[in-house]
């Protein structure tokens, strides 16, 4: 795995937690329990930290970085779809992200909500619960069914938890 300290800032990454071999993490970084981190992701934390919570997926290719000034914080039971950017901006718990979308600098995504595929969520920006952000910039619409929201994330939360312990105990390198 590429685990990388900087000065004295160095990655606190819970036992149960999976970085793929493919993966770099640097600097002030927390990962949280049953949480993954897929090949290609970069999660560098090297002007401010970055917080991953429980049970959340961080999918290939995806990127987190931070400012001095505003952290980047993912909760719990997060979603993070693939080519994903994240920069200093709040996710809140058991949000789905889809893939290759953008949050940029003090933006936020309240608990149960959605940032559809490729939408781009600009600074300042808030998503609220039970809403979804869409298109480019992102503007944010009710859910039709707020139900949905659950029943993907928790699809996706279980997936991933048990695919990465699937990786962990089954992963070999061939080269």
């Amino acid at each position: 795995m590429a685990i990388y300290a900087l000065g004295d800032d160095a990655p606190n990454i819970d036992p149960t937690a999976y970085v793929h071999p493919d993966a770099v993490v640097v600097g002030d970084v927390t990962i949280g329990p049953e949480s993954s981190i897929w090949p290609g992701a970069v999660v560098r934390a090297d002007h401010g930290g970055i917080r991953i919570g429980a049970r959340t997926s961080i999918q290939d290719g995806s990127i987190l970085h931070t400012t001095e000034h505003w952290p980047t914080i993912v909760g719990d039971e997060c979603v993070v779809g693939h080519l994903v950017h994240l920069e200093g901006c709040t996710v809140a718990d058991r949000v789905l992200v889809g893939s290759g979308s953008i949050m940029l600098n003090r933006s936020s995504a309240a608990t149960r909500s959605v940032i559809g595929a490729a939408a781009l969520v600009p600074e300042d920006a808030h998503v609220p619960e039970q809403h979804i952000a869409l298109g480019v910039p992102a503007r944010i619409r009710p859910m039709a069914d707020p139900s949905q929201i659950d029943q993907w994330i928790d699809y996706a939360v279980e997936f991933y938890c048990s695919n990465a312990v699937r990786f962990a105990k089954e992963l070999r390198r061939l080269d």
